[in-house]
């Protein structure tokens, strides 16, 4: 596809928070486009270009797990990191001590794989030497090596995505030939230019696909 690529990723845990959860972490029930962003800009990233997902494949059976993890309920206070800085004394936040752990029950999905389709545009801070080829170039090469800027995961920074760069023939779904699943209104990414809005979306999976262009066009009608 002119200016796209497709990647394929996977992992053994997922989990795509639902906002509306406050207390447990709640996945919803495939990947979001914000998740899929992500998992690009991990990759390469410019300010030159903005990622656009067209579409997600979901290749595998959507299965729920529950599992119980201890996490930190603080974070380090500004008081702590003036004088930290102040005085050169090391910043910590202990997470073995009671009062700040906290054990929380979080519904992940299980051994996951995903078909991410996505192209970029060029950004207003695109330079007379920026073009659709270059970055394209630098994105394809970088993803048939394993390269990133840091390690892609999927949805929580515990469960590591693993890529590859899918430059022949797709995967085929195992919901191909499942029913239309309709998933409900769902997180489609965050405007951070309007003070980190959260933007959604009303997505379905048919034959194992999600039409996440299309999708977000008819949510914005």
């Amino acid at each position: 596809m002119a200016h796209g690529i497709r990647l394929l990723v996977w992992g053994e845990y997922a989990c795509f928070t639902r906002p509306e959860m406050k207390v447990e972490r709640v996945s919803y029930e495939v990947m979001t486009p914000s998740a899929a962003r992500g998992i690009l800009e991990a990759i390469y990233w410019k300010p030159a270009i903005r990622w656009v997902v067209i579409r997600i494949g979901v290749l595998n059976p959507i299965v729920f797990d529950s599992i119980r993890r201890n996490e930190v309920g603080e974070t380090v206070s500004k008081d702590k990191v003036v004088q930290a800085l102040k005085h050169k004394k090391p910043l910590e936040l202990v997470a073995n001590d009671v009062r700040v752990r906290q054990q929380r029950t979080s519904l992940v999905l299980r051994n996951v794989a995903y078909v991410i389709e996505a192209r970029f545009e060029l950004t207003e801070r695109a330079g007379p030497d920026d073009s659709f080829g270059k970055h394209l170039d630098c994105f394809n090469r970088r993803a048939r090596t394993g390269k990133c800027f840091h390690r892609p995961y999927l949805g929580c920074r515990e469960f590591p995505a693993h890529f590859e760069l899918l430059e022949g023939t797709m995967p085929v779904s195992k919901l191909w030939d499942h029913p239309s699943r309709d998933l409900g209104v769902m997180l489609y990414d965050i405007d951070f230019s309007d003070d980190m809005t959260p933007l959604f979306y009303h997505p379905r999976i048919e034959g194992g696909v999600i039409e996440v262009a299309r999708y977000w066009k008819e949510s914005r009608q």
